[in-house]
């Protein structure tokens, strides 16, 4: 076997039903007295509840969070925390709630407590993205990596079917990369391979039976999966493109990530075999871009750009952006078979063999 260096992150995850309910515990843990909750316009009665759970802990409320965490989001949420004399944060709901609670922590130090709802794994990460005039960049700190996550099953029951897919899929995304990541390891290799096992047996059950409380737990132990290996393993041409499209678009995130995934993935597959056929594998066999398309499509997934407000005349300035500041890949990226890509992924073209 192969040299390889693997680091594990000091965080406590509770995971089951009805786990929320020990939020006030967590937050006394890390010595948090008032807490910010945050969340979106759309959680604010969730955010209410936890607010009720916190008690005396909840010393304010902010539902301002928004895709892709702009900087004038987190100025506003900053000035509840001067204002209220906040201790500490807890994000109740998907990325763009957990994104806002990390872009706090980075400019305070105040520790976090993630509820998440969706399965997009970012409460997982040490990675912050941040969107000012048009453009997103992206960090990795430790200092926005929350200290505390709660998994609570019970949270996703009113995730819609579509909205459960293409989270799933984002999900999926980041074990896809994982398994071809240029700091990978065999026991990241391992839970992105159970990662994209789970969900992929999950989500066609959610989508059928949105009620299916075991189908959901299975989506979140996946996601959970998924979650740490992008927190772990740096990510490459996938996310480089869908920071791209979501910043200089503001393309929805998940959907974003499930139209381009089956394409980035047959980008790779010549110089990255070994993770295909691991892909391959936990998607049930034969080619893992095919499958990855199909799986999308049985879902009821978006899987065309242009379905999703991507303006064709901006697929070359996506491609110039990718190539000008781009990500470590297996493969070199090359203008011309990126314009081919984002082309196919914009017209809902299955991925080029």
């Amino acid at each position: 076997m192969d040299s390889f260096d693997y680091g594990s992150p000091r965080m406590r995850v509770r995971f089951g039903p009805g786990r929320r309910g020990e939020v006030g515990d967590v937050t006394e843990g890390l010595g948090i007295a008032r807490a910010l909750v945050l969340s979106t316009p759309g959680h604010a009665g969730l955010a209410g509840e936890i607010a009720g759970l916190l008690g005396p802990r909840t010393g304010a409320r902010f539902a301002g969070a928004r895709m892709h965490t702009p900087i004038e989001v987190t100025e506003a949420a900053m000035a509840v925390v001067a204002r209220e004399r906040v201790d500490g944060l807890v994000a109740v709901g998907g990325g763009s709630t957990i994104g806002l609670a990390k872009a706090i922590a980075l400019r305070t130090g105040l520790p976090q407590v993630a509820i998440p709802t969706t399965y997009a794994g970012s409460e997982m990460t040490d990675i912050l993205g941040e969107t000012e005039g048009g453009a997103k960049t992206t960090r990795r700190s430790e200092a926005v990596r929350p200290e505390a996550v709660i998994y609570d099953v019970e949270l996703t029951r009113s995730l819609p079917p579509g909205l459960s897919a293409t989270s799933g899929l984002n999900a999926i995304a980041h074990a896809a990369e994982a398994l071809y990541a240029r700091d990978g390891n065999p026991v990241i290799a391992l839970m992105a391979e159970e990662g994209v096992r789970a969900l992929a047996a999950a989500l066609p059950a959610i989508v059928a039976d949105p009620g299916d409380m075991a189908a959901r737990g299975g989506a979140l132990y996946g996601a959970w999966l998924c979650g740490l290996c992008l927190g772990a393993v740096s990510m490459a041409l996938h996310h480089k493109l869908a920071h791209v499209l979501g910043g200089s678009f503001d393309l929805p995130h998940a959907e974003t990530h499930a139209a381009l995934l089956p394409h980035a993935v047959a980008y790779n597959a010549p110089a990255a075999p070994e993770a295909m056929a691991r892909l391959a594998r936990a998607l049930g066999g034969g080619d893992a871009a095919a499958a990855l398309f199909d799986l999308a499509g049985r879902l009821g997934a978006p899987r065309a750009l242009r379905d999703i407000g991507m303006p064709e005349n901006g697929l070359n300035r996506a491609v110039e952006a990718a190539v000008a500041n781009p990500y470590w890949n297996p493969r070199p990226l090359e203008a011309g078979a990126l314009g081919a890509l984002l082309a196919d992924a914009w017209a809902g073209r299955p991925p080029r063999a």
